[in-house]
């Protein structure tokens, strides 16, 4: 009767907005239900008696599940043709105009018209658009995120007590503070209105220290909070919220299962998966390693673990800082080993015998697209890229050595359910099925021994797992990027600012700051067991090769002998 009611003034007898209006039209349907037989005035008098209840939670784009995921779908859909001077980078000018011309995808509103010749329009022509996101694990995803983050976060705020300047690091100098606070407060939207009002830069700094009431984002029931700060207190305070990414992606298929940009859609619009690019520290060891074995190196093969110095262009020479424990500089050690505990003496060596010119070509090779400069420091990662980008790559050694590109939008139809669109991804191959094999051996040692170990003991993965955890400069940036057989997926976490970071690197690695979502993530989809991916599944040799490789430590593991004939154990056939 209520929604009778309000068809010819749907505005006026909104019980959310009008309930007493609603309640009476809806009484006058009722009775006008009696005069037509259909209710004796007993039951008519009974029902209008009954108050009108709602049950409803208000739905905007900044609700429901993958909320990142739709705006990368619109973002990517609603691409205009690249201009090269909207880029800084060549190498993001060419990507984007190779998706221009060949991923159908990729501005595809602008690419398509409807029979009358006009451009569909994603909001109002019911496009029906078929994605290969899996509503378990995005669910999952997105659970995992918020559990982590929400710990993470509490960390942090313990960690900025010892900061006198917060929560910017206490070595950041503060020219540099101020120069992060200037561009913040030009970024707001209070700035851009104030100076569209006339205000001179005093009077908007004035207006910066001047406290108001404000909503912002919490990590609470309701997930906000009232309070009252100045807009530059705001802007600290929002600094100081870690963010946070994660992708996974399917082997073999390149089909995206789940897709999360950061810790809350509503608060933080930016996309960290694909938009974000960040250092990614030791994650970047793998290429090189990957260039070793297709070189013809083995996990097995040994090298003596001493500093390495790079005589640089310029004259000045560079020496990366080891990490490894003391009573290990010195000792022969297999690149296993070197890969497994991250040392940067290990990747040095493999740099002097490959260059960066062979290694930023082996990356190019697997996917990545972004700018590298090709420098000897590029072994220990200082390289900006994205997760999405890092994700594909690493998707190839799960993949057998094929690159494949991430596919996330399968098909397109309009309202009648006519197919407008269908997509495919590209796959080529970037590596051979015997180097990928080596390296998922190299890389399941950083999870059996390594910094990703925990993924045992904690979070109870028994299953085959390969990966490998990333951490930057000042601990500025945590990353982890593991696969199974059957799944691959990457976590990156941080600051806004690169100048906000754990001050201790026990918090600050890669390895307690975005492990942890995997491996809780991973728990959820395995105990799920209708996902097709379980503990039992095995990473298949190449046929034709016999592999066995049991050197996951370092001098004392095997002989030279061991070595060669572990090294005679595989063969190409």
């Amino acid at each position: 009767a209520m929604l009778v009611g309000m068809v010819n003034k749907p505005t006026r007898y909104n019980p959310a907005i009008n309930p007493d209006k609603a309640l009476t039209r809806r009484n006058f349907v009722i009775g006008q239900m009696e005069k037509a037989g259909y209710l004796d005035k007993i039951q008519r008098d009974s029902i209008r008696l009954i108050p009108i209840e709602l049950n409803y939670e208000v739905q905007d784009h900044n609700a429901g599940l993958a909320p990142y995921f739709r705006d990368m779908v619109r973002r990517v859909m609603s691409a205009k043709k690249p201009r090269r001077s909207d880029y800084t980078f060549a190498e993001d000018y060419s990507a984007d105009s190779l998706a221009w011309a060949s991923d159908g995808l990729y501005g595809w509103l602008d690419k398509n018209k409807k029979a009358d010749g006009s451009l569909y329009d994603l909001d109002r022509d019911g496009l029906r658009i078929y994605t290969t996101i899996n509503y378990k694990m995005q669910k999952y995803a997105e659970e995992a995120v918020a559990e982590r983050i929400r710990d993470l976060q509490a960390d942090f705020r313990r960690d900025l007590r010892s900061k006198t300047n917060k929560p910017f690091s206490n070595d950041i100098d503060e020219e540099t503070r101020d120069r992060v606070m200037k561009q913040a407060r030009r970024w707001s939207d209070r700035y851009r209105v104030l100076k569209k009002e006339g205000k001179s830069e005093a009077q908007i700094l004035r207006t910066f220290s001047q406290p108001v009431k404000m909503r912002v984002f919490a990590y609470n029931k309701k997930g906000y909070a009232d309070t009252t700060m100045t807009p530059d207190d705001s802007i600290r305070y929002y600094k100081s919220i870690l963010r946070t990414a994660f992708v996974a992606m399917e082997p073999g298929t390149g089909h995206v299962k789940a897709y999360v940009g950061g810790p809350n859609y509503r608060y933080f619009k930016y996309d960290n998966v694909r938009q974000g690019k960040r250092q990614v520290g030791s994650t970047i060891k793998p290429f090189l390693y990957t260039l070793a074995m297709q070189e013809g190196m083995t996990p097995c093969d040994k090298v003596v673990n001493l500093p390495q110095t790079f005589v640089l262009p310029d004259g000045n020479t560079w020496t990366p800082r080891s990490t490894d424990k003391e009573e290990w500089i010195g000792k022969t050690v297999t690149l296993k080993w070197g890969l497994t505990n991250s040392s940067n003496n290990i990747s040095a060596y493999l740099m002097k015998q490959f260059g960066p010119e062979a290694m930023a070509d082996m990356m190019r090779r697997m996917g990545i697209q972004s700018h590298i400069d090709e420098v000897p420091a590029l072994c220990v990662g200082p390289a900006d890229l994205s997760l999405w980008e890092m994700v594909a790559a690493y998707n190839t050694f799960p993949s057998r050595g094929v690159y494949i590109e991430p596919l996330f939008v399968t098909r397109i139809e309009d309202k009648q359910g006519n197919v407008i669109s269908e997509f495919t991804n590209r796959k080529r191959e970037a590596i051979g099925e015997n180097t990928a094999y080596l390296m998922v051996n190299l890389m399941e040692g950083v999870v059996q021994g390594g910094t990703a170990s925990r993924l045992r003991y904690r979070y109870k993965l028994m299953g085959e797992i390969a990966g490998k955890t990333g951490t930057t400069n000042d601990n500025a940036d945590g990353w982890f990027i593991g696969y199974t057989p059957t799944l691959v997926a990457g976590i990156w976490t941080g600051a806004e600012d690169r100048q906000v970071h754990f001050q201790s690197i026990t918090y600050g690695q890669g390895a307690h700051m975005s492990l942890p979502t995997w491996g809780i993530f991973m728990r959820k989809v395995i105990e799920d067991g209708t996902l097709g991916i379980s503990e039992n599944d095995r990473f298949i040799a190449p046929a034709g090769v016999t592999l066995s490789l049991n050197c996951t430590g370092g001098s004392e593991d095997a002989t030279a002998a061991d070595v060669q004939q572990k090294t005679e154990d595989y063969y190409f056939e």
